[in-house]
């Protein structure tokens, strides 16, 4: 089967005779130019992409959706990697989509189209631009069970008054839901152009309030730039770089209410001649612009930057709650209904702690709770949890608060938090003992 060859370092070449509109995009030499530019600094993250991820990644994953060792191919390169495939499955438990669509098939679909299976049942829309390559991916997902609408859409360059604003070809889709829940772009291949991938916005009009986007190699040069891009045209989402994967993950969301009239966007198509794109690259190189628009974003963290913030209002919220008469607290802590209605997950907390308070908290990911907790010393403490990337991994990391000790570490998909008016060596203490450290 196509997807299980060996890894290598570029992706397959079109049917011959079937994509001939990319034929003659990659031929112009004002892409080429891109192409060689860009290649230039990529060589790094191109080869460090051969790996796909560790061994016991890959049986964490097969395990989590339930599929044989033998399910999945050698990974890396072209193919998702196990830690964007991680992120996938974390994305079809939290959000349960009804419809989820996926640019460029493979590895990604099987999993994806399974954890629809184990979460909620949705469809998968899968498009990819060889049709052999669809023919065989169809063939490869029934033979594992499961099911997925896979559609051959042949690479073409943009229509006269497109809102793809990217240079390079485009898929030619059809048969696209009204409505999306979740955006899985793995398409197309770099050699197209560098920003290709940013033609995926042609999409963006049809995501649902509190959609999820993932964009895979977003630790590429090229991705980079895209990403700040859409960032900039799309004030109603938010873009974040996550790590966890040898290529990097853009995750983006769809906010559920944003003020959109302060920068408004404009879907009109510029069309561009191959020699203004090759002057505009070459002039760009000349005067460095080039090297300050990747490299001066390479040296930006990956990090979610509100967790802290919403953590330590949610604690404060909490504490103010307790002083109030009116309001009523929940001293009920059930984790099956937590985790069956809002998607998370709590770290086991030790016997002799009380539980003061329980609420839910929106958040920019989606979900959060916070617990308010007493220790048999009276100390009082609050556990915040939801889904988000951090700085930190299972070993917690310090802040401090306006007087609160914070202390935050990951497990999985989920995020912690635990806060209190305490020592911060204390509340370091507390937090990795939840974390098991």
């Amino acid at each position: 089967m196509t997807s299980r060859e060996m890894t290598r370092l570029l992706p397959m070449r079109d049917d011959a005779g079937e994509d001939a509109a990319t034929d003659a995009t990659a031929k112009r030499w004002g892409d080429r130019l891109a192409v060689i530019a860009y290649g230039s600094i990529s060589w790094p993250f191109l080869l460090y992409s051969l790996w796909g991820g560790t061994r016991a990644d890959k049986l964490r994953l097969l395990a989590r959706v339930g599929l044989a060792e033998h399910a999945l191919p050698n990974l890396g390169s072209w193919k998702a990697d196990t830690g964007f495939l991680h992120r996938i499955v974390d994305a079809v438990e939290e959000l349960r989509p009804r419809n989820v669509v996926e640019l460029g098939a493979g590895a990604s679909s099987l999993v994806c189209a399974r954890a629809l299976q184990l979460h909620g049942g949705g469809t998968l829309h899968s498009f990819d631009q060889h049709a052999g390559f669809v023919g065989a991916t169809r063939e490869w997902l029934q033979g594992e069970g499961v099911d997925a609408r896979l559609h051959h859409a042949p690479l073409e360059p943009a229509a006269e008054g497109s809102s793809n604003r990217f240079p390079g070809s485009w898929y030619a889709v059809s048969e696209l839901p009204e409505v999306i829940d979740l955006l899985i772009i793995d398409g197309p291949p770099w050699t197209v152009h560098p920003l290709v991938r940013g033609g995926a916005e042609v999409l963006f009009d049809r995501l649902s309030p509190g959609a999820m986007v993932l964009l895979d190699d977003a630790s590429r040069p090229g991705e980079r730039v895209v990403a700040r891009r859409w960032a900039e045209n799309w004030p109603d989402m938010r873009f974040e770089r996550h790590g966890g994967s040898t290529k990097g993950t853009l995750v983006g969301r769809k906010l559920p209410t944003a003020d959109v009239l302060a920068f408004p966007r404009s879907h009109s198509h510029r069309p561009t001649r191959s020699w203004r794109r090759a002057a505009s690259v070459a002039a760009l190189l000349a005067l460095g612009w080039f090297a300050h628009d990747v490299a001066g974003d390479l040296s930006q963290p990956a990090q979610a930057a509100s967790f802290i913030e919403e953590a330590d209002a949610s604690a404060e919220a909490s504490l103010m709650r307790q002083q109030m008469s009116s309001q009523v607290e929940s001293v009920m802590l059930d984790r099956a209904e937590i985790g069956r209605v809002a998607g998370l997950a709590l770290p086991f907390l030790p016997a002799d702690w009380r539980v003061v308070d329980v609420q839910l908290f929106p958040s920019d990911t989606g979900s959060a709770l916070t617990v308010s907790l007493q220790t048999p010393d009276g100390e009082a403490l609050a556990l915040y949890a939801t889904r988000a990337e951090t700085p930190a991994e299972a070993l917690p990391l310090l802040e401090r608060r306006e007087g609160r000790s914070l202390a935050y570490w990951e497990q999985g998909p989920m995020a912690y938090a635990l806060s209190g008016e305490i020592a911060p060596a204390q509340v370091l203490e507390l937090a990795a003992k939840l974390a098991g450290t």
